[in-house]
């Protein structure tokens, strides 16, 4: 090894290697691939390694890109634990809180949460990002998640931020024109609004009823990957929507949306992951009482 290599250099390495693309890695970094490639061939000269295979089409990782990988992962966990535990030895939180949700969450809840967040402790940095897919917090860098679901992985730690259901609705336009639905049975007559958002399985409805867990296959004229779009597809009387209470409250509470077959649900409360114990990090640590007592305040 000729030289040490640069911490900077290795992220932007990892993030190359998940999206095997410099193009992508730079779109989401906010640089020039040029640049991008440039920070990866200086890793490579200062390991005197050879990472990726790069084609007019992607990048893949050569043998020793697979190994420096694994190391390179390790090594920016530690530096970044060893940046909370000096965070949180100060009184007030500071320095870069990155945080992520999915897109409804995010705009509605997370994105004013924050805002006020970052009124109380003016030394925090705070950036989120929306992402429609499930994060590895470990490899992207990522504080705290802050997503609706109970399946979380168990090498995460999940504090619950506030209670909440998935709830079958429909507009009342749309019930008008087609029925309502009586039995689980009968969505497969009607028309439903399918999300592919996050961890979501695709046209498949996982309910709690009287009997138990049940499950429905769905389908409909309507799909989409984003849960803000199918709100105001089945407001405008397209379908049957599963959707959460705390994206449709007032639109049930004021008459747009009607709840049909309430006696199914789907626990889907709203949790903070993060990766390391709150005690180590004053900034994770804040954020996720200040969210908790937020959300409690509005659902």
């Amino acid at each position: 090894m000729k030289n040490l290599p640069n911490l900077n250099d290795l992220r932007v390495f990892l993030l190359v290697a998940r999206r095997f693309s410099f193009t992508t890695a730079a779109d989401e970094l906010g640089m020039s691939p040029a640049f991008v490639s440039k920070r990866v061939r200086t890793l490579e000269t200062d390991l005197n390694l050879r990472l990726l295979h790069r084609s007019t089409r992607s990048v893949t990782l050569t043998d020793d890109g697979e190994r420096v990988s694994l190391w390179a992962q390790k090594l920016l966990h530690q530096v970044g634990q060893l940046d909370e535990e000096i965070d949180a030895l100060h009184d007030d939180p500071s320095g870069l809180l990155r945080v992520v949700s999915s897109p409804g969450l995010g705009r509605r809840l997370v994105a004013p949460a924050l805002a006020e967040l970052g009124l109380l402790y003016p030394e925090l940095e705070v950036r989120l990002d929306i992402r429609n897919r499930l994060v590895n917090l470990l490899e992207e860098g990522v504080d705290l998640d802050v997503r609706v679901g109970n399946e979380i992985s168990p090498h995460f730690i999940a504090k619950p931020l506030a209670s909440n259901r998935r709830v079958l609705c429909a507009s009342p336009s749309y019930l008008e024109a087609h029925g309502t639905p009586r039995t689980l049975g009968d969505l497969g007559h009607h028309d439903c609004l399918v999300i592919k958002e996050r961890d979501h399985p695709f046209g498949v409805w996982e309910l709690t009823g009287p009997r138990g867990d049940e499950t429905v296959k769905v389908t409909g004229s309507f799909s989409t990957n984003n849960g803000e779009i199918a709100r105001h597809w089945c407001l405008n009387g397209r379908g049957v929507l599963l959707r959460s209470m705390w994206d449709i409250n007032d639109d049930l509470k004021q008459g747009r949306l009607v709840h049909v077959l309430s006696d199914f649900y789907q626990s889907a409360d709203i949790w903070a992951v993060h990766s390391s114990p709150l005690l180590t990090s004053a900034k994770v640590r804040v954020a996720v009482d200040f969210l908790r007592a937020y959300f409690h305040k509005r659902m």
